[in-house]
């Protein structure tokens, strides 16, 4: 089993001293979702919101957390991303519920990984959507995030199966 890293000889929290971890192309892909109702899900594709267009509000959302990530994740480094993608898929789930498939695509090129800013920007894309279609059903359910794969460093590589 691997050693914890984010913990110092005194068993407190530490970041992690990443200056001789060689620099390598990094890669990450996380996915989240929310299930809206159907009415929700008319007004997102009609683009019948007040407050905007729902998918790109929350696609512009993820992007800015993606940026942001070590600000509001205390052991998180500050990255330079060279990319965020942010792409929708919607599944009908039956007659009333849809689900909105939200996938983060996040890429650097450095010494730590970019997997908890795929990870933030899948969830604050999730998070966006609730916030803007709130106003009309607050029953909307975010469902789970997960990583789904990722690239580079000395890990290697991943892909949940």
């Amino acid at each position: 089993m691997s050693k914890f890293t984010h913990f110092n000889e005194q068993g407190h929290a530490k970041m992690v001293d990443i200056s001789n971890k060689e620099e390598t192309t990094r890669i990450a892909k996380a996915r989240s979702s929310i299930r809206v109702n159907k009415e929700i899900y008319q007004k997102i594709i009609d683009h019948d919101f007040q407050k905007g267009d729902v998918l790109s509000v929350a696609q512009i959302a993820g992007i800015m957390g993606a940026k942001q990530t070590s600000s509001i994740i205390p052991m998180c480094h500050p990255l330079p991303l060279s990319g965020v993608n942010i792409i929708f898929d919607w599944k009908d789930k039956n007659a009333a519920d849809f689900e909105l498939i939200i996938e983060a695509e996040v890429k650097t090129k450095g010494s730590t990984g970019v997997e908890m800013e795929a990870l933030t920007a899948a969830s604050i894309t999730a998070l966006t959507v609730y916030d803007m279609c709130k106003a009309v059903d607050k029953g909307m359910v975010i469902g789970e995030t997960y990583l789904l794969e990722k690239s580079g460093g000395k890990s290697g590589d991943y892909k949940r199966i």
